[in-house]
């Protein structure tokens, strides 16, 4: 089986974690009935077109490819070759899939978001949190296609907000400083990092840096406020990469990745970190606190 992630193994990986657990139980160990051939694209798209490649030249069974990005790089590569994804933000609009309902193709597997409009909810429960903010700024990777829809319905929440946001680019682990850098001269209040490979690869820095820069963060990706970053909204992401192994199980039985729906997600979590939120000297709104699903003290 090859298995290809967007970000860097020096880092520790839930969706790697989850994904294992989820082939366990379902008696496939690594090394013993299964045998994974795993890659690292760094958070490049170069990169994992390469390892995508690579892959298909093994001729494995079935390639598990989390993200969005990934995804297309592995389906750029083969026609054939069964894909199973746990998280691709917008697998229809990014033209993964034909449809949830009868995918087609060589890929299935699970949707990371219901749709584009996940975004504006990022804006607004950082609107809430942090109301005397009306500048923002949003890290997003260019080079990720399921982000682009996304960050056009955030362009049109933050119209009915009345937030200026100021996007920032971020393809390489080296742009991160200088985005922060800019922030500054944008005079930002708070920060959205859209969720992507390279910016979960780089959390633990993402959270230093809005924190010393004093910027109240706001995520798609739970892991991140683990790392430090004070809110985050989105799946559990672990769970999704364990869910998605009974795909591969189906696959490997004989079913055609084209005729098994792709599942999306009806449960989102709000996780809140109230030691960043003191450290920032801020003071989260009761009412918000009583919705979030997790929070960290």
């Amino acid at each position: 089986m090859g298995v290809l992630y967007g970000g860097s193994p020096s880092v520790p990986n839930r969706c790697d974690e989850g994904f294992r657990q989820g082939l366990a139980e379902l008696g496939y160990i690594d090394g013993k009935s299964v045998f994974l051939e795993v890659r690292w694209a760094e958070g490049t798209v170069d990169r994992a077109r390469e390892l995508a490649a690579d892959l298909a030249r093994l001729n494995v069974d079935v390639i598990f490819a989390p993200g969005t990005m990934v995804a297309q790089s592995v389906k750029r590569t083969t026609a054939t070759m069964p894909i199973v994804i746990p998280s691709a933000a917008d697998p229809v609009r990014s033209g993964l899939i034909e449809s949830f309902g009868h995918p087609g193709g060589n890929i299935t597997g699970l949707s990371m978001v219901a749709g584009p409009e996940i975004a504006g909810k990022y804006l607004e429960l950082l609107k809430e949190a942090v109301s005397r903010v009306t500048r923002m700024a949003v890290i997003t990777n260019p080079d990720n296609p399921g982000l682009t829809p996304q960050v056009k319905a955030m362009e049109v929440a933050a119209r009915a907000l009345g937030v200026d946001i100021h996007l920032f680019a971020l393809r390489r682990a080296g742009e991160l400083d200088a985005a922060f850098t800019a922030m500054l001269q944008k005079r930002v209040g708070a920060v959205v990092v859209m969720p992507d490979p390279l910016s979960q690869s780089l959390r633990a820095k993402i959270a230093e840096l809005a924190l010393k820069h004093r910027l109240s963060s706001m995520f798609g990706l739970t892991e991140h406020v683990a790392a430090g970053g004070l809110m985050a909204y989105g799946v559990e992401f672990r769970q999704h990469c364990r869910r998605v192994a009974t795909y591969v199980d189906k696959i490997l039985k004989g079913a055609r990745p084209g005729d098994l729906p792709v599942e999306q997600p009806t449960k989102f979590e709000l996780v809140i970190n109230l030691k960043t939120a003191k450290a920032l000297g801020l003071l989260i709104p009761p009412a918000l606190l009583l919705r979030a699903d997790q929070v960290i003290e």
